[in-house]
């Protein structure tokens, strides 16, 4: 930590003198770590790219809220009770995350964006910090040159690497995978570099689809700067045991807001307050 630290230490020395030098002239893109504009969020909302997402994704990978009906009932469920821990407990990061990969937390991450953006009083900021894969960028088959990483070191602006689905949902994507997630999330830059999204864009609630607990110290460092944290677990594949020791690792990092069983089979009308009973 000592080498990061004096790295990164380096780092703002380095730009400090080319910002300082006279003589050197530099472009907005050539100025990932200048200070953001000062413009209002609604500009800073509309000014970013949209994304569009392709219909025939939602069979595919799974994206039952991509519209709302019947299929996406779970999620808004999942919605409406995280957004009522949120909103009386004053927080607003939520990581998602999961004892071991393959538990479907990149795909509820993505739903739950669908889901909240059907609310149009809320902006929301979703950002992908499971950073060893393409992970959300694939499941929602985008592109492009960048990736997270590349933000909270500082390198890239993230209104430059930002795209906004709708009107207030924005998403922060891994386009590449990164060999170094773990000293970047536990870097104090990337935090900092978090806390200029914020006061950019002025979020309602920030979701951060972070790497699994049992598998590396990825999220293990960064965790204890959420509010909360949702624990990701797959039915008939997840142990007890793994679900018990991710529980416990995750409640001395952060609160931990509840466990969701996800991948659940279930006959339709089982729970007797289906979409069609109202």
């Amino acid at each position: 930590m000592d080498r990061l630290q004096a790295a990164i230490q380096k780092a703002r020395e380095e730009r400090a003198t080319r910002q300082s030098d006279p003589a050197v002239v530099l472009s907005h893109t050539q100025q990932p770590n200048a200070p953001s504009p000062s413009v209002e969020p609604d500009e800073a909302w509309s000014a970013l790219p949209q994304i569009s997402i392709d219909p025939s994704l939602v069979a595919s990978k799974r994206l039952s809220s991509y519209t709302s009906g019947p299929d996406a009932t779970p999620y808004d469920m999942l919605r409406t009770k995280m957004m009522q821990q949120v909103l009386s407990n004053g927080w607003r990061r939520v990581a998602l995350t999961s004892p071991h990969s393959g538990c479907g937390k990149s795909t509820a991450a993505a739903n739950l964006a669908f889901s909240l953006g059907r609310q149009a009083e809320l902006r929301t900021i979703v950002i992908d910090l499971d950073m060893r894969r393409r992970g959300l960028a694939e499941i929602l088959k985008q592109t492009g040159n960048h990736n997270m990483a590349d933000v909270l070191q500082g390198s890239v602006p993230f209104r430059d690497h930002a795209r906004r689905y709708g009107e207030n949902v924005i998403f922060g994507l891994n386009y590449t995978p990164t060999s170094n997630p773990a000293e970047t999330l536990q870097s104090r830059l990337a935090i900092e570099m978090l806390e200029q999204i914020e006061e950019e864009f002025k979020p309602d609630i920030v979701l951060f689809d972070t790497a699994p607990l049992l598998v590396s110290d990825d999220s293990h460092g960064f965790l204890k700067n959420v509010d909360c944290a949702l624990l990701m677990a797959a039915a008939e594949e997840t142990s007890l045991d793994d679900i018990d020791v991710a529980e416990r690792q995750l409640s001395e990092l952060t609160q931990v807001m509840g466990i969701v069983l996800n991948k659940c089979r279930y006959i339709s009308g089982a729970f007797g307050n289906e979409q069609g009973y109202y």
